[in-house]
């Protein structure tokens, strides 16, 4: 057996003193010199007051600083019965059983009572570490939730209409209780018609008035959802589209149309219908219990006995159903972006036979969602059934309580019908209280996605403001270091720096993935570099205007994007104002006017999403044209030429060389391309290796040469 340790023995004596102590001050309470020096009230106070100072002061002495859930439980239990006896003399004008003389059941009954109390703010609002992180969790959840809440700012009529007719609705519901237990009264006494005819009638008048308000509540409030959903998605896409490429690298994109799809929907449904029910089931609640005091007020204190209990099921429920709804959101996320990839790959997983192994990866995923929300349903089948044991045991006791009262005369049997009706709404209503509350937070959580997206601001800046009236096109990489934020381990730049001169054309060549592309990203600013900067016309590229910026410098990548739409669209596409004619002269340049009249429908011809009704060479030509028809100064071909055959190239390129004062940066795998160039770059490592004209290169016989000989070979013999 273990030893007592000395502060188990100061505990142990702590209480024995504290309860002896505040046992003599009760009794002393009720001494009959205590009546004659102090009035009523006087007593109970002062009583009180010096029960809560000997009990301080036996835990100061004996156990040091008292912690806040002793000095909470000493709190309560002094003053419980002063606040008892003081409400019961105001309200209903008599004294307890324990007003005349305290006794050992009276004092038992308060500490039980101060007991079940500490212990519920305990459990409600912790002290401890590791709990108040949950309470700092609800607190966020609030702020969340007065967030959603002044988004609908441009729907407030339509909910304060909605707050009026539910305020109408919850009297009408309120009096059809007393009216029922009314009308049993006139049948089992005297009978009365015009009595009996009068409480039908306005029974039937507050029916009628509780659904039409009741139905005006619903759809003033459904129209304030969807003005505010809509409103929501628009904003959250508006944000999604300002971050820098980066964020959609590192985000999948299953999650990002779950946040625009499902959480825009909950936060707007959820909270605002879970706000009216909350307000509905609030008002109701207070008016069913001012009628209920009017009936019977000492069942009316027995029914309020189940709140704490209640609240403390509801407390526990809340903090693991919010866990695993969480939880179920994100593995949802996941699963959709297994879809999605699969939808977008099809191809691919087609030719590489791997349906049933994408069919097993779908189906694990959905398993993982199944599993957590068993869990979930299990913790709320949990809940629901010791709710509704409560609530039943709740009921025995006013049955009990009421027969005792009705033979005691102290309430009719009409008034027992109208208590148990009313109790039988409030038990719900205090339940919905509870759990409504916690729902909201609940529901917060996917808001707190979304705000985690409006709130973000993109690492890529483009407050930029430069729009000079003439940009000759001279661009320089200075000093740039760079990896990607997906890969942050990985160099891909490493003190690189490169002149790109007004007017010139510079070919970038190397081998794949040494870093070509990766200049093209960071000229379009896509990206941002940890190190160096780009400058164009002797400007950092972050000080122009973004829209200016991205109309003077055009890309055309490898992989064209198409969007669904016209080709006439397609190639506007971001303009505004663009004549027909513009549209046909790009399209000439790009050599893709020829192929688009063919079409039966011209320049009206839909291209199917991702272009997927054009052929690959066709997409290439008219994203040139997308591209050449905002005349920029500088543009960048991202090695275009893959899917264009040798006419088309030659056409194209005759097209480009035409364009006077133009900028053109190339990355290419032929040479055709890219020996007439006025300056080649070979990248390798991150680095600038070699520079110089083709011919240039080719007299150093270094890696440009190697590279001729290995990739730019054309045929069977270098060109």
């Amino acid at each position: 057996m273990a030893p007592v340790t000395a502060t188990t023995m100061r505990q142990v004596v702590a209480f024995t003193l504290a309860v002896s102590v505040d046992l003599l001050l009760f009794y002393a309470s009720g001494f009959t010199v205590f009546h004659s020096v102090f009035g009523h009230f006087t007593r109970l106070w002062l009583c009180a007051a010096l029960r809560w100072l000997a009990l301080i002061g036996v835990c100061l002495l004996t156990l040091g600083v008292p912690k806040a859930l002793l000095i909470r439980f000493i709190t309560a239990h002094s003053l419980l019965p002063a606040v008892f006896e003081t409400g019961t003399n105001a309200f209903y004008r008599e004294e307890s059983q324990c007003g005349q003389l305290g006794d050992v059941r009276c004092w038992l009954l308060f500490s039980g009572a101060s007991l079940a109390a500490a212990l519920f703010w305990e459990i409600t609002i912790p002290d401890t570490d590791e709990e108040a992180e949950g309470k700092e969790q609800k607190q966020k959840s609030r702020v969340l939730f007065m967030r959603v809440v002044r988004l609908f700012r441009p729907d407030y009529p339509l909910l304060f209409g909605g707050l009026v007719f539910l305020s109408l609705a919850v009297i009408c519901e309120m009096f059809i209780p007393f009216y029922t237990g009314r009308v049993i009264d006139i049948l089992g006494s005297n009978y009365q018609e015009n009595d009996f005819l009068s409480a039908l009638l306005f029974m039937g008048l507050y029916s009628l008035g509780g659904s039409v308000s009741a139905g005006c509540r619903g759809g003033l409030l459904i129209c304030a959802i969807s003005s505010y959903t809509c409103r929501i998605k628009v904003k959250l896409f508006g944000a999604l589209t300002q971050q820098e490429i980066g964020f959609f690298e590192t985000i999948k994109t299953g999650e990002i149309t779950s946040r625009l799809s499902k959480d825009t929907n909950l936060m707007g449904r959820t909270v605002c219908l879970n706000a009216n029910v909350l307000l509905r089931t609030f008002l109701k609640t207070l008016g069913m219990i001012s009628l209920m005091l009017n009936l019977s007020w000492k069942l009316t204190f027995l029914v309020l006995m189940e709140t704490p209990i209640t609240g403390l099921l509801q407390n526990m429920y809340d903090t693991h159903y919010q866990r695993l709804t969480l939880a179920m959101q994100d593995s949802m996320a996941l699963a959709n972006e297994s879809a999605n990839e699969v939808v977008s790959g099809i191809r691919v997983v087609r030719s590489f036979n791997t349906e049933k192994h994408e069919i097993c990866r779908y189906g694990d995923r959905l398993m993982v969602t199944h599993t957590i929300k068993t869990r979930r349903d299990t913790v709320r089948a949990v809940y629901l059934l010791a709710r509704r044991l409560t609530g039943l045991a709740m009921q025995v006791f006013v049955l009990y309580y009421g027969r005792l009262f009705i033979q005691k005369g102290q309430m009719t049997t009409g008034n027992l019908v109208s208590f148990i009706l009313y109790h039988s709404d409030l038990g719900d209503n205090i339940r919905t209280l509870t759990f409504i509350f916690g729902d909201m937070l609940n529901s917060v959580g996917a808001a707190g996605k979304v705000f985690e997206y409006l709130d973000r601001k993109a690492l890529v800046s483009t407050d930029g403001k430069l729009q000079p009236d003439q940009l000759r096109g001279h661009i320089s990489f200075s000093s740039l270091n760079f990896t990607y934020p997906a890969n942050p381990n990985k160099t891909v730049l490493q003190d690189f720096s490169l002149e790109l001169k007004p007017g010139q054309m510079m070919a970038l060549v190397g081998p794949s993935g040494e870093g070509k592309s990766t200049c093209v990203s960071l000229l379009e600013r896509f990206y941002e570099p940890q190190e160096g900067e780009i400058l164009l016309d002797e400007e950092p590229l972050k000080s122009y205007d973004h829209q200016f910026l991205h109309k003077k410098i055009s890309v055309v990548n490898q992989e064209p994007v198409l969007f669904s739409g016209t080709i006439r669209q397609n190639i506007e596409y971001g303009l505004k104002g663009c004549s027909l004619d513009e549209i046909k002269d790009a399209a000439m340049k790009a050599n893709a006017h020829n192929f688009i009249m063919q079409l039966e429908k011209g320049y009206d011809t839909e291209v199917g999403e991702g272009g997927g009704q054009l052929a690959k060479s066709e997409r290439q030509r008219i994203a040139i044209a997308r591209a050449l028809v905002r005349r920029p100064q500088v543009l960048i071909l991202d090695e275009i030429t893959s899917s264009l055959d040798t006419e088309n190239e030659n056409k194209i390129q005759q097209s480009l060389s035409s364009i006077p004062n133009q900028t053109l940066l190339v990355i290419a795998h032929r040479l055709k391309t890219i020996e007439n160039a006025d300056q080649i770059v070979v990248v390798s490592g991150g680095k600038v290796k070699e520079r110089g004209t083709h011919r240039e290169l080719m007299d150093m016989k270094g890696s440009y040469y190697k590279l001729r000989e290995e990739l730019f070979t054309e045929g069977n013999s270098p060109q």
